[in-house]
Parts: C-alpha cells; structure tokens; sequence
C-alpha cells in the first residue's frame, strides 16, 4: 500500500481510533487538536468511572441510536461492545459488567487507557500537534490556528473528529457547522442530549431541596418507562433518569412549548393498596403525616407531592394515590447545551456516503458526534464514537485505493 498524508482534526475517541487504524496500514498520520492534550472529554467522562460500552443484548443495543440505528449498525456490527472490550483489555484494561449492564474498567478511570492507547498511537508513528485549533479550508487545504500563527495543511485524506457542543471548554464548540455549512454540506443544528431540564419551583421549594436527590421511582415520557433516581436542583431536575426521557422531553417541548414527566413516587405499591393505606389515617391527620405514616413519603418526596396536590387532594385517599402512582411534573426547557452530557443533530446522514465521505468534499471524511445521531448514556456514546471513527478510517482506506 503507498503511504498517503492523513490529517485527523480532533483528537477524541473517534480520531484516535481512527489514527489507530490508518496507523496501522502504513500511513503517515498526524492528529491536530486545539486543546493542550488529547482526550479531555474522555478523561472527563472517566472521573466517575468511564462507562465504556454496554453488555445488553445486542440486538437491543443497536436500537438505542434511534433514527440513525439503521445507519450506525454497519459500523457497530463492525466493532460491537465485545470488540470494545478485548480492544481495551489489549491496552492493559480489563473490564467488568455492573449491575445495570454497564461496563466499566477495573480500575474505574479513563487515564491509565488512554496513556496505553496514546503509547501504542506513538509507537505506530502517530504524530499529534496540540494547540491546533482548525479554522476552514482554503485552497484544497486545511487552515489551523496555532501559537505560532496561522498553519496551512495539505494532506491525501482528512478526518474530521471535532464533537459535538457539549462541555465546549474541553474543545468542542460546534464551530465547524458554519464552516461545512459554507461547504454546501446540510447539517442539523445542535442541540442537548442527555441533560436537565428546568423546572419552576417556588422559591420555598427551591431554598429547601435543591440538592436533595429522589431515589427509588420510576418516570414515564415518549420514551417510555424507566426505574433510576434524579437530583433537584437550583433550576430544576438532573440525574440519570432524566437524561432517559431528555430526548422526548426536548423533542415535545419545541413541536408543543410544553412537556411533563410523569413520576410514580411509590412503585412498589398499587395504587388500590396506596389508597387503602392512606385513607387508614384519621381525618386530623396532617399532610405531612398522612403522606408519612399511610405512603412512607417524607422530605423531597412529600414535598414532590405538595407541588401538585392541594388540600382536597390530601383529604381523598383516591385521589392522593393517583397523584403520588403518576406526578406531573412539567419541565419547562433543557438546560444549556454547554451543560449537557452530549449533543443531538449535527452532519446529515444524506450528506454522508457509505464510507463516511462527505459528499460535497471528496477526501473529507467525518465520525463521533460531528453526525446526526444520539443516545443514551450507558456506554452507547463512547462505543458509538469508538465505531465510526474505525468506519471512516475503513471507508478512507477504500477510497484511496480507489
């Protein structure tokens, strides 16, 4: 094989997955990225324990990408979360499945794989220039800002990795949209993934739980029914189960101006035998003992349930239990992309080819969260990038030996 110049302009998982493979085929490979190291969000995403992939059942994992599903399968059947994870235990990284199916390292952190993973992209020839921040195209080539001033690049092939908009201090703003907009390519505009949501508290309900976390419920959307915990905060909700339902939350609220996520407080009881218990209490029961003593809710909960309902609610055994089994709580807009978890929208899939080649730019290829899709946390993020940056190392490959 003739040893092509690749310019890789990012460097996250999926443009060192890609360095690793292009690497690995002879080619001379350099890594431009506009932060002082590689990596940051994957080191970010590790702090707690990186959740690299997930040990689901396959066929049900590859329906987590939504409407790019269809799309992402070729490159996940590709490299599929077994694949992730002999690719990490290779790297010294062994692996284990928690109790919800997520797979995390042994050693609950992302730094010591990726001090492996950028040793190996060293001794394959990988050349990374940090402090690269890239600035357009221009005369067949690629312009990057530097310390040294402004860099021209021209290369056989390039891969754009740049991410999304989420966590923009770590390196990805969502700069590049005007710049492949101005290259005729269609791309979606981002938007917030996996994040909270605001909700109007009272200002009494704000000074005394924003904090407090509400475990042991489940929550019902678009998205369907899931178990989990969240945090109310300052502004609103956060947590993992709200980032289950955030997709459907957003979507409802830009076609309606309005959402609601639909909480049962107590799912170990029905609500027949919650109404029964409830309506043992006197009839001088205060509300807070009443929702103590006949529900076993107190703190955040009660509170939770004082929101939406009022005295007559209380005073209904019925009617109490309902609210308590299916809590409204309207959410009123995501929070901030620059807060989110990850982003949604990005490079049109009709503007992509099999082989990850933008169609309006020959030889410019794209992976990670530059494209179209979205998912859950739970490792879908990670082994996503981990696919597609391997897709388009693949897809360059055939293209220049075409």
């Amino acid at each position: 094989m003739n040893k092509r110049q690749i310019a890789i302009v990012g460097g996250g998982p999926a443009g060192l997955m890609a360095a690793e493979l292009l690497s690995l085929s002879g080619h001379s490979v350099t890594i431009y990225d506009s932060m002082p190291t590689v990596g940051r969000k994957f080191l970010l995403a590790g702090k707690s324990g990186l959740n690299i992939t997930h040990a689901e059942d396959y066929a049900q994992f590859v329906q987590r990408f939504g409407s790019a599903s269809n799309r992402l399968r070729p490159a996940l059947d590709a490299f599929t979360p077994n694949d992730v994870r002999a690719w990490a235990m290779a790297l010294g990284t062994e692996t284990f499945v928690g109790s919800s199916g997520r797979v995390f390292p042994r050693v609950m952190k992302a730094s010591p794989l990726l001090r492996s993973w950028l040793g190996r992209l060293e001794a394959q020839g990988v050349q990374i220039l940090t402090r690269h921040r890239f600035t357009g195209f221009n005369d067949g080539g690629y312009t990057f800002e530097t310390p040294e001033g402004m860099k021209m690049v021209q290369c056989d092939a390039a891969l754009l990795a740049l991410g999304g908009a989420s966590w923009p201090r770590l390196g990805s703003d969502g700069s590049w949209l005007a710049q492949l907009r101005a290259k005729g390519v269609k791309v979606a505009d981002l938007r917030p993934a996996n994040c909270g949501f605001d909700v109007d508290w009272s200002g009494n309900f704000r000074e005394r739980f924003a904090g407090a976390p509400v475990k042991s419920v489940t929550a019902t959307s678009e998205a369907g029914t899931f178990p989990g915990e969240f945090v109310v905060t300052q502004t609103g909700i956060e947590g993992s189960l709200v980032y289950a339902h955030a997709a459907g939350l957003r979507d409802r609220l830009e076609k309606e101006g309005k959402a609601t996520l639909l909480l049962d407080l107590m799912p170990g009881r029905t609500a027949e035998r919650l109404a029964r218990d409830l309506g043992r209490q006197g009839a001088k029961a205060s509300a807070s003992n009443r929702l103590r003593k006949g529900a076993g809710l107190e703190g955040v909960k009660a509170a939770l349930v004082r929101t939406q309902a009022d005295a007559a609610d209380i005073a209904d055994a019925g009617r109490l239990a309902r609210i308590i089994k299916a809590l409204p709580l309207p959410v009123v807009r995501p929070r901030p992309i620059a807060e989110a978890i990850s982003s949604a929208g990005g490079v049109s899939w009709d503007s992509v080819d099999d082989r990850y080649m933008l169609k309006a730019l020959p030889g410019v290829f794209v992976a990670g969260e530059m494209l179209d899709w979205e998912a859950p946390t739970g490792g879908y993020l990670l082994t996503a990038c981990f696919s597609t940056g391997r897709a388009a190392a693949h897809g360059m490959e055939t293209w220049l030996r075409g």
